[in-house]
């Protein structure tokens, strides 16, 4: 298995991230290169053309604009905040220890 052994061993470790996007958004597609970049794996929820799913999530994030970014519970926000907390070095502390920091 080699080099490929750990990716796939941290990708299924991660906790469970939630994207609300549409299809062509340029900062949706950002989201989606970063998380690509890291082997993650994403619920993505296409509010495209759905003025129900739309709506839960302005009521989940209480922002009107896509993408709007879940690790675990936690609302991140859009790409510029998930890209902020990558350039901090805390990207990483949410995806993959969220779940012991929930546990503290």
């Amino acid at each position: 298995m080699g080099i490929s052994e750990p990716a796939s061993q941290q990708a299924m470790k991660h906790s469970p991230v939630r994207m609300y996007a549409t299809r062509f958004c340029p900062y949706c597609l950002r989201a989606r290169a970063l998380l690509t970049s890291k082997d993650i794996v994403w619920e993505e929820i296409n509010v495209g053309m759905d003025a129900d799913l739309w709506q839960e999530m302005e009521s989940l994030s209480g922002r009107d604009t896509v993408p709007q970014i879940f690790i675990g519970d936690l609302h991140v926000g859009g790409y510029d905040d998930m890209a902020a907390l990558e350039r901090a070095g805390k990207l990483d502390t949410l995806l993959f220890n969220h779940h012991t920091a929930e546990g503290a």
